[in-house]
């Protein structure tokens, strides 16, 4: 048999003592989620149609007795603000922005004094008194003006709380506290006038100061009853935090004495199947909880009698993509951040894109390329822009910096959206909100209306929308939101107070809910997640300006209440569940970490008879191996690409080279034609740099070709070198900014190798050696013709540096990273072509290789020039035979070197054409 839910209960017991009459009756519920249970409860029991009893909640039942309309708590801040500048003095206000960081713990704690009913006097003066002691308040010589300030600030307390007490009260609105307060004052003209049957409070554990006071009263006064949710098992406990706060009502109130107290359970104790689920990570719970409602649901059950309870709201998501397409209905009652809404975040960009161009310069609004690129690549606006071209010429041309002329020069024809999104703000605050208004409206235009998706994307943007709004009106009422700065400060305090709100059919189908959303509810199968530590209960958080043991002094609560608050919640989802599952996140390290909760090591301690009490690690299955590398089996058309390669292009050295290092990097530059987008490069890439310096020596050597070079060639260059540096730079990193920074660091590096390398020309010149440069930069190519290769292939590549010395030719490569001598000795053929360290030697030989017919039968050597290495010079290729210092050795490539050379590379070559061996991923 199904057991009795509170609200069927409740549901019978309303119509066995008012009958048809219900509509004579109050009924005030902890929330207002729980009315539309009730009222269906009610339909459940009742055989005729009658008016509904009222059902409201708590704040809204006070809010009437005080007769005071709640105020929200961005306007109580500015309300705030008001009242301290009347009464601090003016060399000592604050901006809005930093007493907003104050001002809310403040205003928390002026709540917490007022739903308490404490004397807000005796308060500050306590906490005056504290500080004075803390800080030698009877040294008065020893105090600087910090410390004077800072008392000054606690003995004004009284007087700001005082005056926006009094200023609120003439406005006919409040925070919590004061409607509380102020109710409890009116309670006893508002029991005398209260004209119905009876006055319901069901459901109720945590009551403050206030609310205990007004309805004792009102129960004394005949007028209301009260039906708790309590298990004897918390209430008989007198150690057990489920039953705090019930247990002391029982014994306090001196109403129980005459009237009954109900209702007490032993609902818990009955039988019940219960599994401690651990997982590593939060996606491992929402991936387990997925598979249970998918178990449910197998089982034969709907869903509409299981609960899915998150923990904490950074579950909602991940726990969305995890449920099964077999869900179906789903109703989310539980506010989820707008922190982490889409349309917050593309607001949030703008701000920062706007407000630092700005900054910057209001007259000539610099935009920096990687906030433009935030916004053009947003997935709310990425689609509707027709921005692919702007982002390539940013991209492509090293654009950092521009004018909002230049951007939409580039845009072309910009449409609505990309001016509403670029175009300059104005220092008024209220045409800012204005276009973000604007934005959010033209947004929602482009959506669909039958989508899902789209459903939940237009929620996103209403709910931001709803912030802006807020924003408009405050802006109407507020002259200190005039200010851009300080209207930034504020979008950020509404938006961690907003929640996006998500559609669903509350009465059937899996209800997914926060903790607090399921007060009063019951359900068959509950599954809980983030079962830890810090997160369940939510561990201890000091928001107040009220030390922990003042607080237990004068009675308010403290985290130990807040636990038995949380606990309480825990337990009375327990209470009534036939199936319950307890999943937690098993890692000790990390931000979403901690231990498990202590509310699971509870129930295994305290375990109850009829409890079919379960624990389960789940852990990940891992591979035997980290990471399988990736295969690529070469099909006939790769093949015929790799010949297509072969006999048009050619192998380049870069390309033969970079089939060593990585077979799949081969692949997919050389085969497939991946190569790497185009992105703006902030500071200067190693690979940039040599490109600049290859290029500024090419244009200052350009002149002397076919030439033997004197002294003064050199001299020459040498006045021409910082110039054509800069040239270089310009062209290669186009408006990227080289003036600051990292990059003009790198071009002083760039002028300095170029510098060096002129220098040791000049002294060679000097020691007499003949030079003549015979070619700069240019490509070069021959064809390998081999009976061991199945037809011939084009060898070619571009060498920096060709040139006549000493009766010999030279082939030059410059590197702009470090290589030793050592890197370009050879001591045998075998395995040349299979392992990367030789990759130098391979590149040289194969200019060697593709040069040799233009020698004329000059001797010929190869060698690097590393300019981070500057002091070894020209560095040549040699083969050793054997390690000793005697062994014979050749730096002339002549016709034994290349032969041996050319074998390796058809074996090398032969290794890409095998159709039997893939290319596979080298990790």
């Amino acid at each position: 048999m199904a057991q009795q839910t509170f609200l069927d209960k409740l549901s019978t017991e309303i119509i066995a003592n008012y009958g048809n009459s219900l509509s004579g009756i109050t009924i005030v519920l902890p929330n207002k989620r729980a009315r539309i249970f009730l009222i269906e409860a009610l339909k459940r029991q009742l055989d005729a149609t009658v008016f509904a009893p009222e059902i409201i909640s708590i704040e809204d039942f006070i809010q009437d007795v005080a007769g005071i309309r709640s105020i929200d708590t961005i306007e109580l801040l500015f309300e705030f603000y008001t009242i301290y500048l009347e009464l601090t003095p003016k060399e000592k206000q604050q901006p809005f922005e930093t007493f907003a960081n104050w001002a809310k713990t403040l205003l928390q704690d002026f709540n917490e004094i007022d739903r308490y009913l404490l004397p807000p006097a005796h308060v500050f003066s306590y906490l005056k008194d504290i500080e004075d002691i803390k800080h030698w308040s009877l040294d008065l010589e020893n105090q600087t003006d910090m410390i004077k300030n800072y008392l000054e600030f606690w003995a004004l307390l009284p007087k700001y709380y005082e005056t926006l007490y009094n200023h609120l009260i003439q406005k006919g609105a409040g925070y919590q506290g004061l409607i509380y307060k102020e109710a409890v004052g009116n309670i006893t003209h508002f029991s005398e006038s209260f004209t119905k049957d009876q006055l319901l409070f069901a459901g109720f554990n945590a009551l403050n100061a206030a609310e205990e006071y007004i309805i004792q009263q009102l129960m004394t006064d005949g007028k209301a009853s009260v039906y708790w949710d309590i298990d004897r098992t918390f209430l008989n406990d007198p150690y057990h935090d489920a039953g705090l706060f019930i247990r002391r009502f029982q014994k306090e109130w001196k109403q129980f004495t005459v009237q009954p107290f109900e209702w007490i359970s032993d609902a818990f104790s009955e039988a019940k199947n219960i599994q401690i689920i651990g997982t590593p990570k939060t996606v491992g719970q929402a991936k387990i909880a997925g598979k249970i409602v998918e178990g449910i649901q197998q089982s034969g059950q709907t869903l509409d009698k299981t609960a899915l309870v998150l923990g904490e709201e950074n579950m909602l998501v991940p726990m969305l993509y995890s449920l099964p397409n077999s869900v179906g209905a789903l109703n989310i009652t539980m506010g989820y951040s707008s922190r982490n809404n889409p349309a917050q975040i593309l607001v949030q960009k703008l701000f920062k894109m706007h407000t630092n161009a700005l900054n910057r310069s209001q007259t000539s609004y610099t935009l920096y390329y990687r906030e433009v690129l935030d916004v053009l690549n947003h997935p709310l606006v990425a689609p509707y822009l027709g921005a692919s071209k702007l982002v390539e010429t940013i991209n492509k041309n090293n654009i950092t910096f521009f004018s909002l002329n230049k951007l939409f020069e580039i845009q072309g024809e910009p449409s609505e959206l990309f001016k509403l999104l670029f175009e300059r703000w104005d220092i008024d605050t209220g045409d800012v909100l204005q276009r973000l208004s604007s934005i959010l409206v033209m947004l929602k235009s482009f959506l669909s209306n039958d989508e899902e998706e789209d459903k939940i994307t237009k929620a996103f943007l209403y709910s931001i929308f709803k912030v802006i709004n807020k924003l408009i009106n405050y802006y109407e009422q507020h002259p200190q939101m005039s200010n851009l700065t300080i209207l930034q400060s504020v979008y950020k305090q509404v938006v961690d107070l907003a929640e996006v709100s998500f559609e669903g059919e509350p009465l059937s189908g899996l209800q997914v809910m926060g903790v607090l959303e399921s007060r009063v509810l019951d359900f068959e199968n509950v599954i809980i997640t983030s079962m830890n530590e810090g997160k369940f209960p939510a561990g201890k958080t000091q928001n107040s300006f009220i030390p922990y043991d003042v607080k237990r002094e004068l009675g308010l609560p403290t985290y130990k209440e807040k636990d038995a608050i949380y606990s309480y919640h825990f337990y009375h989802l327990l209470m009534r569940a036939k199936n319950v599952y307890l999943l937690y996140n098993t890692e000790s390290e990390g931000l979403d970490a901690g231990e498990r909760s202590r509310f699971l090591t509870q129930l295994e301690i305290e375990k109850k008879p009829n409890h079919n009490l379960k624990t389960v690690l789940y852990n990940a299955n891992l591979p035997k191996k980290a990471y399988e590398p990736m295969v690529v089996p070469k099909s006939v058309k790769v093949q015929e690409r790799i010949k297509e390669i072969a006999t048009g292009k050619g192998f380049s050295p870069s390309a033969l080279t970079g089939y060593i290092r990585n077979p799949m990097q081969f692949y997919y530059q050389r085969v497939l034609r991946i190569y790497e987008v185009d992105e703006v490069e902030e500071s200067i890439a190693l690979n940039t740099l040599g490109t600049i310096i290859h290029g500024a020596l090419e244009e200052l050597y350009k002149p002397y070709i076919n030439k033997f070079l004197a002294v003064q060639d050199i001299d020459a260059m040498v006045a021409l070198a910082d110039e054509e540096v800069m040239r270089q730079f310009v062209a290669e990193y186009k408006e990227g900014e080289i003036k600051k920074g990292r990059n003009l660091l790198a071009f002083e590096v760039a002028k300095r190798n170029v510098h060096n390398l002129l220098k040791q020309e000049k002294q060679s010149l000097k020691n007499d050696d003949a030079v003549k440069v015979l070619a700069l930069e240019q490509t070069y190519e021959r064809w390998l013709e081999d009976d061991r290769l199945p037809f011939a292939v084009k060898i070619a590549g571009n060498i920096d540096r060709v040139e006549q010395r000493n009766g010999k030719i030279r082939i030059v490569d410059y590197k702009t990273g470090k290589v030793d001598k050592y890197n370009l000795v050879l001591k045998t053929w075998d395995g040349l072509t299979t392992e990367i360290k030789n990759e130098k030697i391979i590149q040289l030989l194969s200019y060697a290789f593709m040069y040799e017919p233009h020698t004329n039968g000059m001797e010929m050597e190869v060698g690097i020039i590393s300019f981070k290495n500057m002091k070894s010079g020209f560095m040549n290729f040699c083969f050793k035979e054997g390690d000793g210092k005697g062994a014979p050795s050749t730096e002339v490539i002549d016709q034994a070197i290349l032969s041996d050379f050319k074998a390796q590379l058809v074996v090398l070559i032969n290794d890409i054409f095998d159709k039997d061996t893939p290319f596979t991923e080298v990790v």
